[in-house]
């Protein structure tokens, strides 16, 4: 299995919103709802419109971990979803795919988004579980509270969260870059 890095540069980021926000908003509330709530692909996917509109706090059964799972909806987050949900059927899957009526859109169809975003944004080793390690890269940068994100996430320690968002292996490239033994 391949591994995924977050999305590092906060301008590629913008870039990338406004491209899909522009050519398919389904695909922009995907990664904006990945990039905002650090959730699962699997548990972005499952979302329903009466899971997030009109809501504050999202309510879930992470698909994983079968733990529940509750959190304030972003005011950045928020703000779009309301717009999108706009005239749409509470039942409706918030991420539909265009086969069959009302189903959710698959990972494999998630995952082929992601990739299709990397190759036209230049950004190599792209999938699904980028969105989540964006949102705790830059939440990391933003907080610098490791464990307050290691919570968020259900990792055991702050070591593997750190690892799981990039942080570590960042921190070793910074420091075999700089040191200097004369």
């Amino acid at each position: 299995m391949n591994t995924v890095d977050p999305i590092r540069d906060p301008e590629k980021l913008k870039l990338i919103c406004t491209y899909l926000k522009k050519n398919n908003i389904r695909d922009f509330i995907m990664v904006y709802t990945g990039f905002y709530s650090g959730l699962r692909i699997s548990d972005i996917l499952k979302l329903r419109i009466c899971d997030v509109k009109n809501k504050d706090i999202i309510r879930i059964r992470e698909q994983k971990t079968k733990k529940e799972k509750k959190f304030e909806i972003n005011p950045e987050l928020k703000r779009e979803l309301k717009k999108y949900c706009e005239g749409k059927n509470l039942n409706e899957y918030l991420i539909p795919s265009r086969q069959g009526k009302n189903n959710p859109l698959s990972r494999v169809r998630a995952y082929q988004i992601m990739k299709e975003v990397g190759s036209l944004f230049d950004i190599p080793d792209l999938g699904t579980h980028t969105l989540r390690k964006t949102f705790g890269y830059h939440n990391y940068k933003q907080f610098k509270d490791a464990a307050l994100l290691m919570t968020i996430f259900n990792h055991s320690s702050q070591a593997i969260t750190l690892r799981y968002i990039g942080i570590e292996q960042e921190d070793i490239n910074k420091n075999m870059k700089n040191f200097r033994l004369f």
